[in-house]
């Protein structure tokens, strides 16, 4: 049997099956969980209650897939890929609502085996009945004693009982390492399995109390970020844009990234910046927002035609100041002949620092991916700064902690550029008020992406005067 088969409509909650339908689209067509379970939603015309039952179950079942499988394979004494793809499915999903969510027993396990009935044929209904049953007669404590049971190495252990792929365990690791905090792996893995709140970056207008109410906390992380803590995105962004408050969904690391190349100096009328690698647009957005208000303009490149258009979306409300275009960051086009500013080169990355929001991520990167990137990181910033005005600023930034992709980079990139120097940064972070040269974010410290930003300029006579503040 194919775990691609078609699903006839089992006699099971709309929630679960949409949750299982998810799950298969991932597995089978590389699809994007988010996006896949927007369109699934939409389809089963699932309420709001559902909607957050069926999320819950994808994301929650995408995170803990590695330590679900361990206790599967305990469970049923078979190596999954001796299992039909389908009833693994299932099989994952049940367990997520035993071990994590701590769903009745009978409701989770009857369920379960009515979603095996419609996608894998009544023959698998006793095999599923039969496993659930056995997991639940073991309390979670006990099935995560029981697969980490006999693994002598930490990092291993960890792995499994946090499940991460054990080479983003080592990468993360070594990142912690080299900030001489590796204490705080452990905190790290549990802050990726923790689906984060909504955040939304205030652009323009004024946040007031009113407007804020119960439902919009100040993060105090990065200046513009407010915590949504209950409710309809959608619904408070047009709430706020009715009382002339412009303001997106964007995660307060990104925000920071944004604001590290605004807030480099004071920005002087006719000022030209460029967001080189621009797609969706949220920091974009947030260059946008300034730059109108001291007279710069943005010019924001994104290599892939589809994402220009996010681009252009996320920006519609700064058309004044901000042109898209389309072209590889490498070649001459993107730049349109012109010598900037500021360059923000938000760089391709492996994406290890978001992955409590991309909870299919961890198991789809190969470490394999990483050395690509790095070469692409390190063209893309040679182009850059061919292009960077005397004086003027370049921040590189990455939604990775992987020191390949970071602190290498930026090192490599010094050593053959030595018109380029590291400034410090005007992000404060873990609440600290010293400046650093190099920010590394974390989830567990800062409830923010794993964002890595670095600021560089161009020496210049002028750049003393850029940096000197009012």
């Amino acid at each position: 049997m194919s775990g691609a088969r078609q699903s006839k409509k089992p006699h099971c909650s709309p929630a679960r099956f949409v949750a299982y339908e998810v799950l298969r689209d991932v597995a089978d067509r590389d699809a994007y969980a988010n996006l896949a379970l927007q369109a699934r939603i939409r389809e089963a015309r699932l309420n709001d209650q559902d909607a957050a039952f069926a999320t819950e179950l994808t994301s929650g079942t995408l995170r803990f897939a590695g330590k679900y499988d361990a206790i599967i394979e305990l469970a049923t004494g078979r190596k999954i890929s001796a299992i039909d793809p389908a009833v693994h499915t299932v099989l994952q999903l049940g367990v997520h609502q035993l071990v994590t969510l701590e769903t009745p027993k009978h409701a989770a396990i009857h369920e379960q085996v009515e979603l095996a009935k419609g996608v894998a044929g009544m023959r698998t209904s006793g095999f599923v009945n039969g496993v659930l049953r056995t997991v639940s007669r073991t309390s979670p404590e006990d099935w995560e004693a029981r697969i980490v049971e006999g693994i002598g190495n930490d990092r291993d252990r960890l792995a499994t009982l946090y499940s991460h792929p054990r080479w983003i365990v080592d990468a993360l690791a070594d990142a912690l390492d080299a900030e001489d905090r590796g204490s705080e792996l452990e905190a790290t893995l549990i802050a990726n399995n923790e689906p984060p709140r909504v955040q939304l970056a205030i652009l323009e207008g004024e946040m007031t109390p009113e407007l804020a109410g119960e439902t919009l906390t100040a993060t105090g992380v990065s200046p513009l970020a407010y915590e949504l803590s209950s409710g309809n995105p959608a619904q408070v962004i047009a709430a706020l844009t009715g009382a002339g408050v412009t303001a997106k969904v964007q995660d307060q690391g990104s925000q920071l990234a944004a604001l590290t190349l605004t807030e480099a100096a004071p920005v002087r009328d006719g000022e030209a910046w460029l967001d080189l690698c621009a797609g969706p647009g949220g920091k974009t957005a947030v260059l946008a927002a300034t730059a109108r208000q001291h007279g710069a303009t943005v010019r924001a490149n994104e290599v892939t035609p589809h994402r220009a258009e996010l681009v252009r979306s996320s920006v519609k409300d700064f058309t004044d100041v901000v042109t898209v275009v389309s072209h590889d960051g490498r070649s001459e086009e993107a730049y349109g002949a012109t010598q900037y500013d500021r360059i923000l080169v938000d760089a391709p990355c492996s994406g290890l620092g978001a992955l409590r929001r991309r909870p299919e991520a961890r198991w789809r990167k190969k470490p394999a991916d990483v050395e690509p990137l790095h070469t692409l990181q390190r063209e893309l910033l040679s182009a850059a700064t061919a292009h960077l005005a005397p004086g003027g600023f370049l921040a590189y930034v990455t939604c990775s902690p992987h020191l390949h992709e970071t602190r290498d980079v930026i090192e490599q990139h010094l050593r053959e550029h030595e018109e380029l120097e590291l400034c410090e940064s005007t992000v404060r972070v873990n609440g600290a008020g010293d400046h650093a040269a190099t920010v590394q974010l974390w989830p567990h410290r800062d409830n923010a992406d794993a964002m890595f930003i670095a600021l560089m300029r161009k020496k210049d006579a002028r750049g003393a005067e850029l940096t000197e503040k009012p």
